[in-house]
Formats: structure tokens, C-alpha cells, sequence
């Protein structure tokens, strides 16, 4: 997610500073992904450098709140209308550990996805959970993350289920079991 992006869609609803913006952000992800204040003072800086917000003046306690300029709007107008690429894929620590549990001699890579399945299992359960305590409409931008959560840690089941078939059939067929020696007296008898 741009945060960028995020903090300017956040500033479209009024003038806020940093503190508001980042509690904000956490609300409308439902904490999904918290962002560290200096992330969002940082991104404050540089949108006010590109002239996509304007600093006001400090308030009583201290803070600054922004405002979203007019450019700001143009800004964040494109990126709702843009549709989100995948240019590059992000690394998937879980398709890498896979990946190097085969390759490396002495790991149990099932055991290995048996240990992924039983946590995105009990991911699944707790997101089901959040789910049905999210039924107001003030939780609507909350349950669209779940729902994103969700169908992300069935996917994840679904590949794992994949990986495990994909293993099946590739794994070598056992040897056959060899005959038991015979005595060399009983098998010339048997000639």
C-alpha cells in the first residue's frame, strides 16, 4: 500500500496532523498495518515538498496539522482511478522457505507445510471470528480487509493442498522389495 496514497485519501476528509492521520489509517485497516509515526511525518514532509499538502498553523498543543492541496486531489484522484499493478512480485517468504526445504538434505518438507496449514488454519478461524464482530456500517472498510485477509490465507491453504499433491506425484516410486535370498543348494533344485 502507498502510504502516500493512504495519508492524502486520509487529509481529502479535513486538515489533520500526523498523530490524527496515523490513528486514522490504523482505523480505517482495522490496525492491519500500523504505521510508525516517524513513517508518517516523513511522507508528511516530502508530500508538503512536492506541494501535494500544506503545513497550517501549529494548534494549541503543539501539533501541525495539513491539509491536501489542490494537486494533492489530482494526486490522490489518479490513484483511485488507476488500477493497482503488479509489476514486480513481492517476495513470498512462504514460497521461498519451500522452495529451499526441498533443496536442503535433512528437512521434512511436509512437516514444513503441516506447520504453514495449522497456522493459517487458526489465522483463518480468527479472521472468521473478527468477521462476525465487524457487522455495523461504520466497520464496512474493516470487513473489506478481512475479507481481503481472508481469501489471501484460503489461497494460501488451496497452494499448500497443491504443493502437497505436487509432491506426491513427483516423489520417486518406491523400489520394489527385493525377493529373499535363497539358498544356492535350494535354488538349484528349483531349476
Amino acid at each position: 500500500m502507498s502510504v502516500k496514497h493512504g495519508l492524502l485519501a486520509l487529509l481529502e476528509r479535513g486538515p489533520m496532523h500526523g498523530y490524527q492521520l496515523r490513528v486514522a489509517f490504523e482505523e480505517s485497516t482495522g490496525g492491519t498495518w500500523p504505521l510508525n509515526i516517524g513513517q508518517v511525518y516523513t511522507t508528511l514532509s516530502r508530500l508538503e515538498r512536492d506541494k501535494l499538502v500544506r503545513a497550517l498553523p501549529e494548534e494549541g498543543g503543539g501539533q501541525r496539522p495539513y491539509e491536501i492541496t489542490d494537486a494533492g486531489r489530482v494526486e490522490v484522484a489518479g490513484w483511485f482511478t488507476t488500477p493497482a499493478e503488479r509489476r514486480e512480485r513481492p517476495r513470498d517468504e512462504l514460497a521461498i522457505k519451500l522452495a529451499l526445504a526441498l533443496t536442503t538434505p535433512g528437512v521434512d518438507v511436509q512437516a514444513v507445510m503441516q506447520v504453514q496449514r495449522r497456522a493459517t488454519m487458526a489465522s483463518l478461524q480468527e479472521l472468521t471470528r473478527l468477521k462476525t464482530q465487524a457487522t455495523g456500517p461504520r466497520d464496512l472498510a474493516w470487513q473489506l480487509v478481512l475479507d481481503s485477509m481472508l481469501f489471501q490465507a484460503e489461497t494460501e491453504v488451496r497452494w499448500l493442498d497443491h504443493c502437497e499433491a505436487t509432491l506426491v506425484r513427483h516423489s520417486p516410486a518406491p523400489l520394489p522389495t527385493p525377493l529373499p535370498a535363497q539358498d544356492p543348494a535350494e535354488e538349484a533344485r528349483a531349476r
